[in-house]
């Protein structure tokens, strides 16, 4: 079995790449995604300051910083996109934008960023790149928070999930997730998402788009009939409120 490098980035597909940093004991790993496009690049949730030297000079293996004209934020947490301000400075593009949710937008402006900031719920939830290859947007409210968002890649069949289907690293991580993936995530959707109702609604409207992967911003990329099971696990899964009794 092929050995993967995490010190360097790594090829999910041909234009898509993982450039997070991997580190034996981390509790949680965070996988920050570089998406190639012709001249252009979106990054999709740039991760924490720590994070930030290791996901740049990932980035820079693969292209210059100034060819990306786009940064998507899935949402406001820290572990997402507390070092945008910093990415920003590096990629120093003035025509650069920056898309969230307008809940997380009127969050992540305390970050301090002089970029301009998107709205993906007043642009028809899309955006088109130079290419006209187009990323979908698909609010998914209060999992976990009121702008969450997953970003899909037609192109591919890619959908960024950001907090959804990922797991925590109780054990040993890895970048691709294998017949038992789906398992690992519970405890982690157990905790972050509010109730079971919210989560089935949510994977109706994954189940109607073409994927062929899923890449969550924690835990392990998902493929081939993992894809399934990950989104059968997560429709009975209770979570939140359905596990504090009838009190609530």
């Amino acid at each position: 079995m092929h050995t993967i490098d995490y010190d360097g980035p790594v090829a999910i597909t041909r234009d898509i790449h993982w450039v997070g940093r991997h580190e034996h004991g981390l509790e949680l790993h965070c996988n920050p995604y570089l998406l190639l496009d012709d001249d252009t690049a979106v990054l999709i949730d740039p991760g924490s300051i720590p994070d930030f030297p290791v996901v740049m000079r990932k980035i820079i293996d693969l292209t210059s910083p100034q060819l990306i004209s786009l940064i998507v934020a899935s949402h406001q947490d820290p572990d997402v996109c507390s070092n945008l301000a910093v990415v920003e400075d590096v990629i120093e593009r003035p025509d650069l934008h920056i898309a969230a949710h307008s809940a997380t937008l009127r969050l992540i402006r305390h970050f301090g960023l002089r970029s301009p900031l998107l709205a993906v719920d007043r642009c028809n939830w899309q955006v088109s790149l130079p290419s006209g290859r187009v990323l979908e947007f698909i609010h998914t409210p209060h999992l976990h928070c009121a702008g969450s968002i997953m970003t899909f890649d037609r192109a591919t069949g890619t959908l960024f999930s950001s907090d959804l289907f990922g797991a925590s690293d109780e054990e040993a991580w890895a970048l691709f997730g294998d017949g038992a993936y789906a398992g690992t995530m519970t405890d982690w959707h157990q905790a972050m998402m509010p109730a079971n109702h919210l989560l089935r609604s949510c994977m109706a409207r994954v189940r109607a788009l073409p994927i062929q992967r899923i890449c969550p911003q924690h835990g392990s990329v998902i493929e081939g009939d993992g894809i399934e099971r990950a989104i059968a696990h997560l429709e009975r899964l209770p979570v939140g409120l359905d596990l504090m009794g009838s009190a609530h």
